[in-house]
């Protein structure tokens, strides 16, 4: 039981729109060395957190290179500037979005 208690006060909450998706929405602020899971495609994930991501922004549930895409939706929504590591915030400073070309 106590093992329990620890995973469910350590593990913090993001949504997945899709299983295609390579990034999730934080449903709460993160903060690094905290731990998120995903299910993706029947695999569950555990992911730790790298740096402090707001609550409604994105995490990056792999790593993505830099010109990789980045799936939100089941769609492409935009175009790595940069590598992002696996459990870093994507937003604005390292993602091109392609709804605004």
């Amino acid at each position: 039981m106590t093992s329990y208690l620890r995973w469910c006060v350590l593990q913090k909450k993001v949504y997945l729109h899709n299983e295609k998706d390579n990034v999730a929405v934080a449903l709460e602020d993160l903060e690094p060395g905290d731990t998120v899971v995903v299910n993706r495609n029947g695999v569950k994930k555990e992911i730790s957190v790298k740096e402090k991501i707001p609550f409604g922004h994105k995490i990056a549930l792999e790593t993505i290179k830099k010109d990789g895409e980045v799936y939100k939706y089941g769609a492409l929504i935009g175009v790595a500037t940069k590598d992002i590591e696996e459990g870093s915030h994507v937003h604005i400073h390292n993602i091109k979005s392609l709804k605004y070309n």
